[in-house]
C-alpha cells in the first residue's frame, strides 16, 4: 500500500472511533443479480419445454 491510501484509511478508522457505537454499516442489496429479461426468459424456457413435453406425450 502507497502511503496516500493507508492515510485515508487510518482517517475514516479514526473518525469512525470518534463516532463512539455510531457508526453507520452499509448493507449490501440482496439481489439475485439476474435483469427482468434473464429472469423472463428462463420461464419461458422452462415453461416451453414443459409444454412441449406434454404435447409429445399425449
Amino acid at each position: 500500500m502507497n502511503s496516500r491510501t493507508l492515510r485515508q484509511k487510518t482517517e475514516k478508522y479514526h473518525n469512525n472511533i470518534e463516532k463512539r457505537g455510531k457508526v453507520e454499516i452499509k448493507k449490501k442489496e440482496e439481489s439475485i443479480g439476474l435483469s427482468p429479461y434473464v429472469l423472463a426468459f428462463i420461464v419461458f424456457v422452462v415453461v416451453g419445454s414443459s409444454l412441449l413435453q406434454i404435447f409429445r406425450s399425449q
